[in-house]
C-alpha cells in the first residue's frame, strides 16, 4: 500500500532479509520527491540493518531504519523482558562515494553474540554500563515506534529515507583528520 510519502509492506511472514531487500530496490528504483516513511509488518529477522541502509546512501539516499525482535532486553534494575535488542542505523550518502553508516545494537551484545558463543547470555542487557537506563528507553521506543506502525501483531521494521539537501560528510572526514569514522572500510 503507498499513499504520498507513506508505504506499507506486508511481509507475511516471510524473513525480513529478503522483504527488506525488495524494499530498499523499490527505494533506489523510485526514490522519493522529497522524503518516504515505510513501514514493513509481519516480518523477521532483518539482520544487520547497516547493510541495508549503506545500500540506500549509496544510491543517494539519506536513511534511517529499525526494525523489532523478540523480547530480550529487561530494565536495568530488573523485571522482566520487555524490549528487543532493536538496532538503530543512519546512513548518510557522501559525494566522496563512502557514505557514513552508524549502526547501533541497543543490547552490549547483540543476540547473534550469544548463539555464536561470543557472548554469555546473561551479558544481553541494555548498552551503557552505569547508564544502561538509557540504552533502555531508546530500546523500549523504538519497540513501541515499530509496534505502534506495523499493528504489533508481530516483528517488523520501520524505514525513513529522504534525498539529502548537503553534503555534509566530506567537512566532517577533513575536520576529523583522518579518525575512523561509523561505517568506515
Amino acid at each position: 500500500m503507498a499513499e504520498g510519502a507513506y508505504e506499507r509492506w506486508d511481509g507475511g511472514g516471510a524473513l525480513g532479509y529478503l522483504v527488506l531487500a525488495g524494499i530498499v530496490e523499490a527505494q533506489v528504483a523510485d526514490p522519493p520527491e522529497r522524503g518516504r516513511l515505510i513501514v514493513a509488518a509481519h516480518t523477521f529477522p532483518t539482520g544487520m540493518l547497516g547493510y541495508w541502509v549503506r545500500k540506500l546512501a549509496e544510491g543517494g539516499l539519506v536513511a534511517a531504519l529499525t526494525a523489532t525482535s523478540p523480547a530480550r532486553l529487561g530494565h536495568p534494575e530488573g523485571g522482566p523482558k520487555l524490549a528487543g535488542t532493536n538496532p538503530l542505523a543512519i546512513a548518510i550518502p557522501s559525494s566522496d562515494g563512502n557514505p557514513i553508516v552508524a549502526d547501533v545494537s541497543m543490547g552490549a551484545v547483540t543476540y547473534g553474540g550469544v548463539l555464536t558463543g561470543a557472548a554469555e547470555p546473561e551479558e544481553l542487557v541494555p548498552f551503557g554500563g552505569e547508564q544502561a537506563h538509557k540504552g533502555f528507553a531508546l530500546a523500549l521506543g523504538l519497540q513501541l515506534l515499530v509496534d505502534s506502525l506495523t499493528g504489533a501483531d508481530g516483528y517488523g521494521a520501520v524505514l525513513f529515507v529522504a534525498r539529502p539537501e548537503g553534503d555534509p560528510v566530506p567537512a566532517l572526514r577533513e575536520l576529523a583528520a583522518g579518525v575512523r569514522l561509523p561505517g568506515d572500510k
